[in-house]
């Protein structure tokens, strides 16, 4: 019978696994919503711009907010509740926003800490990047 020589030990302690995104996805947020973030990568459809969008507003980007705002509707200034916690995504409908369209929809549910918002967002490309346009708030 062969004797087997010993394997030297690990000095490394395993890897911490990556926290999954904000938005609901189970990726990484550095491989889903942190790309867009950094401006490594565009959305490529209007919900994927939607839930880095929320994403955003999760980790409190505000630059990346008004850059993926539509320059017709965007504000000259937007100020986020530092008291505001929110705690999920729930994407209850889309229309069009593919690579294919020009135009986007997505209705989406953001629940945060005593409450949650119900909104149908409109999204348009610009210079070929999609944009959120505005949202209104469906009756529930």
């Amino acid at each position: 019978m062969a004797r087997r020589t010993a394997r030297p030990a690990r000095t490394a302690g395993p890897a911490k696994p990556a926290a999954s995104c904000p938005c609901g996805l189970p990726e990484p947020y550095d491989g889903c919503c942190g790309r867009y973030h950094s401006g490594g990568a565009a959305a490529p459809t209007a919900e994927a711009l939607m839930r880095s969008r929320y994403s955003a507003f999760v980790t409190g980007d505000v630059a990346y907010l008004l850059r993926t705002w539509h320059p017709d509707t965007r504000p000259a200034r937007l100020d986020l509740d530092p008291g505001m916690r929110w705690t999920g995504l729930e994407v209850l409908d889309t229309g069009e926003g593919s690579a294919f369209h020009t135009t986007g929809t997505v209705t989406f549910r953001a629940s945060y800490r005593g409450g949650s918002l119900h909104e149908r967002s409109r999204f348009e490309r610009v210079g070929g990047a999609w944009v959120y346009v505005d949202g209104e708030f469906p009756d529930e």
